[in-house]
């Protein structure tokens, strides 16, 4: 376990390096800068050495039948004004962030592969406040060079909204 989770634990950190002031600048565009939005990637391997945490934890493993350390307890943890963001976002700041979040990989996609991915937002309009929405769409529509997918439940409400940034679109509707 210690090879490829040392492997796996160095890919992660140098994936949150990009990502993490990605997923910060994007919130900030979505949220009109608002609120200050933080991120860390937490693992025991960030401060231990993965060969050390496993012997000290062989004990505890083998009364729990699994093991209790390692990267799969690795995780990304969020803060809005540096408290614990899960604990006190409304769902607009959670949403705001969701999409700060697949913004970043697209980013990070585009970079790696020099050609923007198919970009899929799943209801948009959808617990943001008009400020927030108007600052993604400004985004996905204007500065993205890729193709858009955005899914909504009122045609009319996406062609208005749309109208603001592109000439042109093409709704795709399904029939009930």
């Amino acid at each position: 376990m210690e090879k490829p989770g040392n492997y796996i634990h160095r890919l992660r950190q140098q994936y949150a390096e990009k990502m993490i002031p990605l997923v910060k600048e994007f919130y900030n565009n979505i949220s009109g800068n608002k609120e200050n939005i933080s991120l860390e990637y937490c693992s025991h391997l960030n401060n231990h050495i993965f060969s050390k945490l496993l012997i000290e934890s062989r004990q505890r493993d083998l009364l729990a039948q699994r093991s209790t350390t390692g990267i799969h307890k690795d995780e990304l943890v969020f803060f809005l004004n540096e408290n614990n963001f899960k604990n006190i976002a409304s769902q607009g700041q959670r949403k705001s962030l969701l999409f700060a979040c697949k913004l970043a990989e697209f980013e990070i996609l585009r970079e790696m592969k020099q050609a923007p991915p198919l970009l899929l937002l799943d209801d948009v309009f959808e617990k943001l406040d008009d400020l927030r929405m108007k600052n993604l769409l400004a985004f996905v529509c204007k500065k993205n060079k890729g193709q858009v997918f955005i899914t909504d439940t009122h045609r009319e409400r996406l062609e208005k909204e749309l109208s603001e940034f592109v000439d042109e679109v093409q709704i795709i509707e399904l029939p009930e």
